[in-house]
Order: structure tokens, then C-alpha cells, then sequence
């Protein structure tokens, strides 16, 4: 591959998140996603977590950090997860309330104004910024901002 080919199957492999609490994130995760324990470690100083679906690596889990989520330092903006129907993302949203998980807005928000796109806007136990939506069925909703984008992170 020269430098300047990209490559032709690029895909999103897993993402990494630092936690604080390995256990509670383990917990808040599994409830909220349904993910299953892949793998684990439970070393002094490396504490870590493979999160999965189905066979599938998707989150990995360090607790190396403490503190809160920063957002006004390069790094994470937001991520998010691609559900099939709004329906799902409105039963993840009462987990998550269930859980005591702060919104950023009240319920399922449209992308934009008119747009059929759309989910909740959450945070995870250590302020990491979370967004579960679906493709379709956000229409009806009201956009919290008429212009697209909404992010509930803003």
C-alpha cells in the first residue's frame, strides 16, 4: 500500500474508553448495551475489560484514569451506537433513566429539523459522552436545533 492508498475494506475495529470504576462501568455498559465479557483482566494497575455482541469485539474497558470526561481537551467528541428502530433506542432509554444516566435532552431528538434520524443523547458513569440512535422514525420528534446537525453534545 503506497501512502497515500487508503485502504479498500476500512471498517471501525473497537473503541478504547479509560474508566475509573472497571466495575461499574462493566455494569452501566452491560445494562445499557446488553454487551457480553469477552475477555478480562483484573492485574494491579491493569484492570481491564473486552466487550462484545455476538462474537463481535466492540468496546474495550481501562480503568487507568481518574477524574472526569474532559471535553474540552483534543480527544473523544461523542460516540455512538446505530440501533435497527427507534423503538429500541426509547427501551435503552429507559434503562438508562432506570440507571440514573444524565440527558442532554428529554427523550429522542431528531438529527435535524424534518429529519428521520435521530436518538437520545446520554453520559456514561464517568462523563463520557453516549449517543444510541436509529436510522428512522426520529421524524416526529422536535429537533432541539433547526439547522443539521443536532448533537446532543454542542
Amino acid at each position: 500500500m503506497s501512502a497515500t492508498a487508503a485502504p479498500t475494506a476500512l471498517q471501525t475495529g473497537h473503541i478504547g474508553l479509560n474508566v475509573t470504576d472497571l466495575d461499574r462501568s462493566l455494569d452501566f455498559y452491560r445494562k445499557v448495551f446488553g454487551f457480553e465479557v469477552q475477555g478480562e483482566g483484573r492485574e494491579p494497575g491493569r484492570a481491564f475489560a473486552f466487550l462484545g455482541r455476538e462474537g463481535r469485539l466492540m468496546v474495550t474497558l481501562w480503568q487507568q484514569s481518574e477524574g472526569g470526561y474532559a471535553p474540552g481537551l483534543p480527544g473523544l467528541h461523542h460516540l455512538s451506537f446505530q440501533v435497527e428502530t427507534i423503538e429500541e433506542v426509547r427501551s435503552a432509554e429507559e434503562v438508562l433513566r432506570s440507571l440514573g444516566a444524565e440527558f442532554q435532552y428529554d427523550g429522542v431528538v431528531p438529527h435535524g429539523e424534518g429529519a428521520a434520524s435521530g436518538g437520545i443523547f446520554f453520559t456514561d458513569p464517568d462523563g463520557i459522552r453516549l449517543e444510541i440512535y436509529a436510522p428512522t422514525g426520529a421524524d416526529s420528534a422536535p429537533a432541539p436545533v433547526a439547522s443539521a446537525p443536532t448533537c446532543g453534545f454542542f
